[in-house]
């Protein structure tokens, strides 16, 4: 629970009025923003929603996402459909991207690592991130002040790592912070499990994305708790992502056998993301450290 609520959620409530200055942007009409939809002209890097079909142990995830940016704006688009064995999940990692005006706000993501065989039949580990993001339409920008006034729709990005870490680290400028977790194989497969239900959830019941109460970390809460109940509990580094990183830590969902300041130097991988750009190997090339 958290204390002085009220006075906290004012603060947080504050802070997209603090990044969004006086620009101006469209805003949708009325009606639009009375009841979500997913019928609308999406920008074409979220014109496709990610489907799961479960049969067994094998998950086949429609559209995942696979552009190849040139610029953040210039991009050759690529959905793609994936085949996963939940059997071979090894685990999940928590992706945190800090804002460059404001680090204490942040987007953050998942990763999961899934054991797969090379060609020559030796194992490697392949990952595939999924982002919780505001679901733009053609020409409409994100406002923080607008996102808490059913101005957008949330969506779920399945995406390979090559898209959602270079876009932000070659084309947004930005920092990336890989952190593996502690959880298990079982655990990582019910937690991917639970994000796939609640893709297709969205697929037929689309939600208001809010900058504060529906938003990429508020989600990855939601699952964690969902699938280990009360496991995060709600505070202030929940509505000030940038803090979420130190947030894992402190409840033991991150490596404690060194500092978190050592911690989080090894699992900056911005520099890295950079060395090996092109690399087949990206994501592994990622966790050299």
């Amino acid at each position: 629970m958290l204390h002085t609520k009220s006075n906290l959620l004012q603060l947080i409530l504050l802070i997209p009025l603090s990044l969004s200055g006086c620009q101006s942007v469209t805003q949708n009409d009325l009606p639009d923003r009375t009841r979500p939809s997913n019928n609308r002209e999406w920008a074409p890097q979220f014109s496709q929603l990610p489907i799961a079909e479960f049969e067994g142990n094998r998950v086949t995830v429609s559209n995942v996402r696979n552009n190849n940016y040139i610029t953040e704006n210039d991009f050759i688009l690529d959905y793609e459909d994936r085949v996963f064995d939940l059997a071979k999940i090894r685990g999940v990692d928590f992706l945190v991207c800090p804002f460059q005006n404001a680090e204490y706000l942040a987007h953050t993501m998942l990763s999961f690592e899934f054991e797969v065989e090379d060609p020559d039949g030796n194992p490697r580990s392949e990952f595939v991130s999924v982002s919780s993001e505001i679901r733009t339409e053609k020409g409409e920008e994100y406002s923080p002040i607008l996102g808490i006034t059913n101005q957008f729709e949330l969506t779920y990005v399945v995406a390979d790592e090559k898209d959602l870490i270079r876009l932000r680290t070659r084309h947004r400028n930005a920092e990336v912070y890989i952190y593996p977790t502690i959880a298990d194989a079982e655990k990582s497969k019910e937690l991917f499990v639970n994000v796939m239900k609640r893709i297709n959830q969205l697929a037929v019941k689309p939600e208001f994305y809010h900058t504060v109460l529906n938003n990429c970390t508020t989600s990855i809460v939601k699952h964690v708790n969902e699938v280990s109940p009360n496991r995060v509990p709600y505070n202030y580094s929940v509505l000030l992502p940038g803090l979420s990183a130190k947030y894992a830590y402190d409840l033991g969902l991150l490596d404690r056998t060194i500092s978190f300041p050592e911690l989080k130097k090894r699992c900056n991988v911005t520099e890295l993301s950079e060395q090996f750009y092109d690399s087949d190997q990206y994501s592994n090339r990622l966790r050299g450290r």
